[in-house]
Formats: C-alpha cells, sequence, structure tokens
C-alpha cells in the first residue's frame, strides 16, 4: 500500500526491486516504496508525509510471482516531506544491501524535520547529519544476518554514536545509482540538485559529498538558491573533505544560464557486446531539459582523477531527444542498458517505454 500519489508528477511510489544475490535459490527480492506514514511528526501539529520501507518478499518455488503476505519489512524511515525519496535499492559486490534515500524533501533541506548540522551559515540539514535519521544517505545493511539486518562490520561509522547503517552522506536526492560491472566495481550516484547544478558522485565508505553546504561543486546558500555563496567550508566538523562531484550538468533554472537539465538521472558503466566503441564508458540521463517530454542521453569518460568529460549520446532514432521523460536507466548480466521512459511527468497514462541501446544500422 501506497499514499495516495499525484498524477501529475510524484517522488513517491514503488521506486526500487532488488534480487537477492542467490534468489534462484531462494526466491528472496525487496522493494523500496512510499509506505503510509506512521502516526504523529516531526513536531506537535505537523504530520510525516510518508514512510521510506525496504520489505523483503519470498517468490513462490518455480514460478515467478510471490504472495504479498510474505513480506518481511526490513527498514523504515520516517519522511517529512513527499519528495526526496531516494530509490535505489541494490546488492553491491560484497554481498550487502545498499539502499539510497533523500533529505527528507521540501526545498534547502531546512524545515520541519531537517535536522541542524555542524555548518551554522546554512539551515538544515539531514545531507550533514549523521545522528538524527538516516536521511540524506547511502545505507549499507546486511540482510543476510541479525533481525531484520545487521551492520556490516566495516561500515564507517561502527562502534560510534552515528547511524551505523550510513555507508556514505552529503546528498540532495540519490534517486538513481548503480555499481560497475567490471572493473573495480565503482558505485556511482546521480544526485539531483536543487536549481542550479546536478551532479554524478563517484562514491566511496564514509564518504561525505556535500550537500547542503554544497550544490555540486559549488557553495551553496540556503538564503537565496538561486545565489552561490562566495566561500564555505571544503571539510566538515570531523576534518572529513566535501567530495565533488565527477560529473556536473548546469540546471536550466541556473540564471547564469547554459542549463541543460531540470534533474539528472543516474545510469551505468557500460559492459555489454552490442556497443563495444562504449565498453567501460558510463552513460546516463536527464529526466528533461525543461519540464517538457525531451530528455537525452548522455556518456562520459573517466581519467585517474578529476572531471569526467561528458557529451550527448547519439542517438540515430532520436537525434534531436527522445520526445519523453526518462524516468531509469537500467542494466541486465550481460551489461546492456535499458532506458526506461514515459510520455507524462507523473505517474499516470500508459505512455511508458522500455528502450534497449543497439548499434545503429
Amino acid at each position: 500500500m501506497v499514499p495516495n500519489l499525484n498524477a501529475n508528477y510524484d517522488e513517491r511510489g514503488l521506486l526500487g526491486l532488488a534480487f537477492h544475490p542467490d534468489f534462484k535459490s531462494n526466491g528472496k527480492f525487496y522493494l523500496f516504496y512510499s509506505a503510509p506514514p506512521h502516526a504523529g511528526g516531526p513536531k506537535p501539529g505537523t504530520p510525516r508525509d510518508n514512510t521510506v520501507r525496504i520489505s523483503q518478499f519470498t517468490a513462490t518455488a518455480g514460478a515467478n510471482t510471490a504472495d504479498p503476505s510474505t513480506e518481511k519489512v526490513i527498514l523504515e524511515v520516517d519522511h517529512p516531506q513527499s519528495n526526496h525519496n531516494g530509490g535505489t535499492i541494490a546488492f553491491g559486490p560484497d554481498g550487502f544491501l545498499y539502499v539510497s534515500i533523500g533529505d527528507g524533501g521540501g526545498a534547502d533541506d531546512d524545515g520541519v524535520g531537517h535536522a541542524a548540522d555542524w555548518y551554522k551559515t546554512n539551515a538544515g540539514g539531514n545531507g550533514q547529519d549523521i545522528y538524527a535519521n538516516l536521511l540524506g544517505n547511502i545505507l549499507r545493511i546486511d540482510v543476510n544476518s541479525g533481525e531484520p539486518y545487521s551492520i556490516p562490520g566495516d561500515n564507517p561509522f561502527v562502534g560510534g554514536p552515528a547511524k551505523q547503517e550510513i555507508y556514505a552522506y552529503g546528498f540532495r536526492n540519490p534517486y538513481r545509482f548503480s555499481f560497475d560491472m567490471g572493473g573495480n566495481h565503482q558505485l556511482f550516484v546521480g544526485d539531483a540538485g536543487q536549481s542550479l547544478y546536478e551532479e554524478i558522485d563517484l562514491v566511496t565508505k564514509g564518504g561525505n559529498y556535500g550537500w547542503n553546504v554544497k550544490e555540486g561543486s559549488h557553495c551553496f546558500d540556503t538564503d537565496s538558491d538561486l545565489l552561490e555563496r562566495a566561500s564555505c567550508p571544503s571539510v566538515d566538523s570531523a576534518g572529513k573533505p566535501l567530495i565533488d562531484p565527477i560529473i556536473e550538468l548546469v540546471n536550466t533554472a541556473n540564471p547564469k544560464g547554459g542549463g541543460v537539465a531540470i534533474t539528472i538521472v543516474g545510469g551505468n558503466v557500460y559492459r555489454g557486446g552490442l556497443l563495444p566503441s562504449y565498453n567501460g564508458r558510463y552513460i546516463f540521463g536527464i529526466f528533461s531539459q525543461d519540464g517538457k517530454p525531451n530528455a537525452k542521453l548522455y556518456v562520459a569518460d573517466g581519467g585517474a582523477s578529476g572531471a569526467w568529460s561528458n557529451s550527448v549520446l547519439s542517438l540515430k532514432s532520436y537525434p534531436t531527444d527522445l520526445g519523453q521523460f526518462v524516468k531509469s536507466i537500467g542494466q541486465d548480466q550481460s551489461g546492456e542498458i535499458y532506458v526506461l521512459t514515459s510520455g507524462r511527468a507523473g505517474p499516470q497514462g500508459a505512455t511508458g517505454k522500455v528502450y534497449k541501446l543497439i548499434a545503429a544500422k
């Protein structure tokens, strides 16, 4: 059961699915979805909007069906506003379950349900707080032990006062992430920006990715989110560096101009066989350029360090844009890439399509 969704636009709903690495033998799979809110709220008279819920289900042996009664709730997080839910769950190469959760919603990572943090210049926020809640983070848990899960012994905050599920922090809305199937199996996270910059982060254990001190590689200003502060810290209160993204796109709302997207959608490193010239390159997308169904795909190439170069991915069938909104990007076990789109921004209608990237003829 999910809350009543806004047909025109909504960031809640069924947002993620992950099969257990031993699914063929144990039938277990996991869903990330928005459940109704718990009673009460962040403060008296202010109810929560929804509950982030991660649940385990078990498929019927020999069939591709699952009985809803097999649901086992693994993790719940109170979510104050309707947006910035994050939404990806995936098993990493280490066998642990990774979960992305946004900063709680609203704007600026500020307001009801957003904890105060160490950076007093900006109001808020959950992205920089690692003590009060699990919002604004990438989580890492072990669903193969404990009840309903245990904490991997090498998680960065094990043994201390911080939330021990946290793997990395400083995110606004890490909607889509993926692990590289090859190479060093790096973790790529697409973090939706506010009004100025969109970003892709190369995430490592214990890393702080800046929000809401920074938006992308730029100093963020909660007093006016269309302006950049002249300066801001480069490290947090624990001395950890605020890690800049490897890819940054200008948001369409940026008053400096040159904007290309209203939201970034994280993708995958290509490891398939149909497009050999793209092997090892990161393919990602944008939801829309300007709020219309005109999404594009991008391809990026990394170096030894620093920012990755990126460019629009040329598509023979859609030379201008996809004529759709990109909702997600996925990858099969052969490393081929799929693009999930819809003709509508919100969860309505029957315009959804799934594209597979193949070589043009």
